[in-house]
């Protein structure tokens, strides 16, 4: 039997999710249609970087020794900006996702809006502030000085989000000055430097894409359309974990729009030297057109993540997609 470790928890912010993410792709490798071709071993990053082994503390050598390949359910720090990935690629152990230059790529968000505009599909204007520092002086000071120049380049409202991470950790929707100040007043670049952008309005839309699947080199997945609660601004963590929001898939596109939706999904996991699976972030403005918003390298596989409904649109299961990915890694 082939032997899987599935490496879920870690260090981020993102820790709940990896959890979910990993018990779900461990529930259905020990269920009637994996189970007999793999085993699944339970591996455990604590939130103190501790790696464990169906409970136990082990060495990072331990767990090598005893895996054939790595299902990586992290998300967030070391899981999807290439650390984990150059740590398997030095102990040779073949790993689910992209690879580690791809992933670093993907997680910085500006340097995967670079490369949006490189590969000609439009992202928002943005800015890029800077982590605070004791030298940067009086922090509410700084704080105004920060918002009158976000003010005086980017046309209200903004969204400021931190450079990495995903899950919507750590977001915020400025409409106003007061509240653009507020944000840097409670310290929003206090621990990592924060994207600014040009808040565009439309229908949220995001689009999965899955290497050799079904005969096709780059297979798309069904656009999916995000409809959140009246009573949220955009899609935040409790929008995306909770239930409240509506998904629809397929989703209320024209067919120009899920055709070109579809196109750029392609561009970007193929432009980005992606690997295996990728699921990437759109807005649909009603005049302007699409606009590119993030790339997930390593999308969230929990009961209410996105990519398992893009599946079941299209026929296909999850231990189907599992079973593809995990054979995808040995061929690596």
């Amino acid at each position: 039997m082939i032997k899987v470790g599935v490496i879920r928890g870690g260090t981020s912010g993102e820790y709940e999710v990896s959890l979910k993410t990993g018990s779900n792709v461990l529930s259905h490798l020990r269920g009637d249609k994996l189970s007999q071709t793999y085993k699944s071993i339970d591996i455990l990053i604590d939130k103190d970087g501790t790696w464990h082994i169906s409970g136990k503390p082990v060495s990072t050598a331990d767990v090598f020794h005893s895996v054939d390949v790595i299902f990586n359910a992290l998300h967030g720090d070391f899981g999807e900006d290439g650390k984990v990935q150059q740590m398997l690629d030095q102990w040779k152990i073949p790993y689910t996702g992209s690879g580690a230059f791809a992933s670093a790529l993907g997680y910085n968000k500006v340097l995967a809006k670079e490369q949006f505009s490189r590969l000609g599909v439009k992202t928002p204007n943005h800015l890029v502030v800077s982590q605070y520092q004791e030298e940067d002086g009086d922090f509410e000071t700084y704080a105004v000085n920060v918002a009158k120049q976000i003010h005086d380049k980017l046309v209200p409202p903004w969204i400021v989000k931190p450079l990495s991470g995903g899950s919507s950790v750590g977001m915020r929707m400025c409409r106003t000055y007061p509240e653009l100040i507020s944000a840097f007043m409670e310290g929003v670049n206090m621990e990592t430097d924060v994207l600014v952008e040009e808040l565009i309005e439309g229908k949220e839309a995001t689009v999965g894409v899955i290497n050799n699947f079904r005969d096709k080199a780059v297979y798309v997945l069904p656009p999916i359309e995000i409809r959140i609660p009246k009573s949220k601004d955009f899609f935040d963590f409790e929008a995306k974990y909770t239930g409240v929001s509506e998904e629809i898939c397929p989703g209320n596109f024209s067919r120009s729009e899920k055709e070109e939706l579809e196109r750029l999904a392609g561009i970007i996991h193929t432009g980005l030297n992606l690997d295996h699976y990728s699921r990437s972030d759109f807005i649909v403005h009603p005049k302007k057109g699409i606009y590119a918003l993030e790339v997930n390298t390593l999308p969230g596989l929990t009961n209410e993540s996105l990519v398992p409904k893009m599946l079941n649109a299209v026929g296909a299961t999850v231990p189907e997609f599992i079973d593809h990915i995990i054979k995808l890694a040995l061929k690596r």
